[in-house]
């Protein structure tokens, strides 16, 4: 049996502020053993035909996204693959990049749709969020494995968890009667109760935290779109019957095209009139035939900090310390400082989470409402809400270390044979220090080549372009002047990664 993981990539992971903003969302954020959860999670479905004694292929991976994550997706892909070289070159890769995010219901219909015209209509899609930990590989495989033969009898497979104590955080499914093909039906759906339901629910037994994970025929899944939601599907359709493809490494130097994905861009008008909504509330509520299948492995949907909390050490106060924070006298405190020295003093059940241009302090019991600061972030127009200091690109990143007056002070890194477009600024001139690596740099009518602790100038109004024809990162200091220093006084004249003048 030939399963395709569907990776659904969108959220914008607004509980996990500061670390996790809406252009840099957690599942991007590396944040087990240096590993974003969308390389974690492709690792993962790419070891689906590797499980001992099993008929399952897997020749095909999917992922939905959004437009604005097409590089952080096509560098998750590149890195996963390179953990498993000899499976990933075997796995033909597309990315459907949404222009606007619509929720689950589209995303999956768009996959169902790509897989429809391209293989079996019987073949099983599996959808997986981009965003989970699963520390347990086998056991996820395994379980994956019993919901085959549900799948193949029509049955949506949705994957539930054993719940280990009164989560307000999840949502519940009540388990039903025994089906006779090693799953039972899904006797309820319970959205993310109270504490007191919560509470209930466990007391009661039977339920299962709700994973989001689905196992279905590409067949099922358009059907009962067509029966229950047919004004999404219709509109997902059309999107993709004008859709544009685009092939290889067309948009990144450092793509391996054994590696590259076909990028699916759905048309934009068509999709922009689809209607936002969860399958949950679209599909499964009203789909006669859904399944459950109980995971007993480890899993976390990493939701919130006090979930990241629990993946770090403990010591006998009940204090986690990941980097450079210290607890003193403090209990119950996790405190996360990669970048500098945050010390606790006498505290208690209190996360905090220091980034270089935002620090939270929250009580454990408000964890959930984490979110709500970032709505008060954007109300206030702050950046803070939506990018990082540290920003990525195409070709690498730059971090914006210091600004006044008509002053900005930049870090820049460029990946070895990547370029930044060839451009000029109205307002600013620029001053670029070579610290390490090696930058062939275009200024007007000349290419010439800077090494480590030489520097050049960039007058206002000057076409210019930087390029690392390296094999190591190139590092720069650059320093901008002028009277307007904001990211949209770009004229991008030539881009190789196809973006738009101002993006």
């Amino acid at each position: 049996m030939n399963i395709i993981p569907v990776i659904l990539c969108g959220g914008a992971g607004t509980r996990l502020w500061p670390l996790s903003r809406k252009s840099f969302p957690k599942q991007f954020v590396p944040l087990i053993d240096n590993k974003s959860l969308l390389q974690l999670t492709l690792e993962r479905v790419m070891g689906l035909a590797s499980l001992e004694k099993s008929n399952i292929t897997s020749n095909s991976l999917i992922c939905v996204a959004s437009e604005e994550h097409r590089f952080l997706v096509s560098e998750a892909i590149e890195s996963a693959s390179a953990s498993n070289e000899v499976i990933a070159s075997q796995i033909k890769k597309s990315v459907l990049l949404e222009p606007f995010g619509k929720n689950t219901a589209a995303a999956m219909s768009i996959a169902a749709l790509v897989n429809q015209q391209i293989e079996d209509p019987n073949e099983l899609l599996l959808f997986c969020p981009a965003d989970h930990h699963i520390p347990d590989q086998t056991s996820f495989l395994i379980t994956i494995q019993k919901g085959i033969n549900a799948a193949q009898l029509g049955a949506i497979v949705t994957f539930g968890v054993m719940p280990t104590f009164p989560s307000t955080a999840y949502g519940y499914i009540k388990e039903g009667k025994a089906r006779g093909d090693g799953s039972k039906q899904v006797g309820q759906f319970i959205e993310k109760p109270d504490l007191d339901q919560a509470s209930q629910l466990l007391l009661m037994g039977g339920v299962l935290w709700n994973t989001g994970i689905f196992l279905v025929s590409t067949q099922t899944l358009l059907k009962a779109l067509q029966k229950h939601a047919p004004d999404i599907l219709q509109s997902c359709k059309l999107s993709m019957a004008s859709a544009s493809k685009e092939t290889g490494a067309s948009n990144q130097f450092d793509l391996d095209k054994t590696f590259a994905p076909i990028f699916t861009r759905p048309d934009i008008e068509s999709f922009r009139t689809c209607r936002a909504e969860s399958i949950d509330y679209a599909v499964l509520e009203h789909f006669a035939e859904v399944a459950v299948v109980p995971f007993k492995g480890q899993w976390s949907d990493v939701g919130s900090w006090s979930a990241i909390a629990e993946l770090t050490h403990t010591d006998s106060s009940g204090n986690r310390v990941e980097g450079r924070g210290i607890a003193l006298h403090s209990k119950n405190t996790f405190i996360h400082a990669p970048h500098r020295a945050v010390v606790s003093l006498g505290t208690d059940n209190l996360l905090i989470i220091d980034t270089p241009d935002a620090l939270l302090v929250v009580q454990r019991d408000h964890v959930e409402k984490v979110k709500e600061v970032v709505t008060r972030l954007e109300k206030d127009h702050l950046t803070e809400a939506v990018t990082h200091r540290k920003v990525a690109r195409p070709w690498g990143w730059y971090d914006s270390v210091d600004m006044g007056n008509r002053f900005k002070v930049k870090r820049i890194g460029v990946k070895p044979g990547a370029s930044l477009s060839l451009q000029m600024h109205h307002h600013r001139a620029e001053h670029w220090i070579v610290v390490a690596g090696t930058a062939e740099v275009t200024r007007g009518t000349e290419t010439f080549l800077l090494s480590e602790n030489q520097s050049t100038y960039i007058p206002i109004g000057e076409v210019h372009r930087l390029k690392n024809p390296g094999k190591v990162i190139l590092e720069m200091i650059e320093v901008q002047s002028g009277s307007y220093l904001d990211e949209d006084d770009i004229v991008r004249i030539e881009d190789t990664y196809g973006r738009a003048p101002l993006e």
